[in-house]
C-alpha cells in the first residue's frame, strides 16, 4: 500500500487545520482547501467535526447531515466535482472550537491509521458501493431529529466518518464494517434514547 494512503486521514486533518484563520471560517473555505473533487475527504471532515468537541456548535449535526446528503447524492449520480448550495457554503464555524476538535481527533486517528490498508477494494466500486451510499442517505434524513437525543448525532456522524475513511484509504473491509455499524445505529439510538 502506498505510504501516502497510510496517513490519508491525518493528512485531511492537516489540511483542515491549515484552512483555519481569524475567529471563524466558512464551509466554502474548507472545500477550497480540500479540493472540489474530494468527496470522501469532505465527508470525512464534516463527519469528524460532528463527532469531536466541535459538535458543541449549535445545529452542527443538521449541517453535517445536509452536507453529507448532498455529497452522497452527487456520488450516486457520478458527479466529478462537489457542489453545495450557497446557504451552506456561507455558514461559518468557530476556529477555536474547530481547532480543539482537530486536536482531540489526532490521537484516535493516528491509532486507527495503523490498521488501515488497501483490501477488498471491489466494495469501493459500483454496484457494491450503492448499498452503503443509499443507507447513509437514509441516515442523513434522520440526523436532524437526533439533535434532541444526546450523543446520537455523534454516533451517526462516526459511522459516516468510518465509511469515508474506508473510501480514502481504499479499505473495503472498513466500508463493510461501517455498513454493519450503520445497520445497528437505529437500534442503538432507540435503546439509549427511548428504551433505557
Amino acid at each position: 500500500m502506498p505510504k501516502e494512503r497510510t496517513h490519508a486521514l491525518s493528512d485531511v486533518l492537516d489540511r483542515l487545520e491549515k484552512s483555519t484563520h481569524d475567529d471563524s471560517i466558512t464551509v466554502q473555505e474548507v472545500i477550497e482547501e480540500l479540493g472540489h473533487k474530494s468527496f470522501a475527504s469532505l465527508m470525512l471532515v464534516f463527519a469528524l467535526i460532528s463527532t469531536s468537541p466541535a459538535s458543541a456548535i449549535p445545529g452542527i449535526t443538521t449541517v453535517v447531515a445536509g452536507i453529507t446528503f448532498i455529497l452522497v447524492v452527487q456520488m450516486i449520480f457520478g458527479r466529478d466535482s462537489v457542489w453545495l448550495p450557497s446557504f451552506i457554503t456561507r455558514r461559518r464555524m468557530s476556529t477555536e472550537k474547530l481547532c480543539k476538535g482537530i486536536a482531540w481527533l489526532r490521537k484516535p486517528i493516528a491509532f486507527v491509521e495503523r490498521f488501515l490498508k488497501a483490501r477488498l477494494t471491489f466494495f469501493l466500486h459500483r454496484p457494491w458501493l450503492f448499498l452503503p451510499l443509499l443507507l447513509i442517505l437514509g441516515l442523513t434524513l434522520f440526523m436532524p431529529f437526533m439533535e434532541v437525543i444526546p450523543t446520537s448525532g455523534s454516533i451517526a456522524s462516526a459511522v459516516i466518518a468510518l465509511f469515508a475513511a474506508g473510501l480514502l484509504t481504499r479499505d473495503g473491509a472498513l466500508v463493510v464494517f461501517s455498513l454493519i455499524v450503520l445497520l445497528a445505529v437505529p437500534v442503538a439510538v432507540w435503546y439509549f434514547g427511548f428504551g433505557g
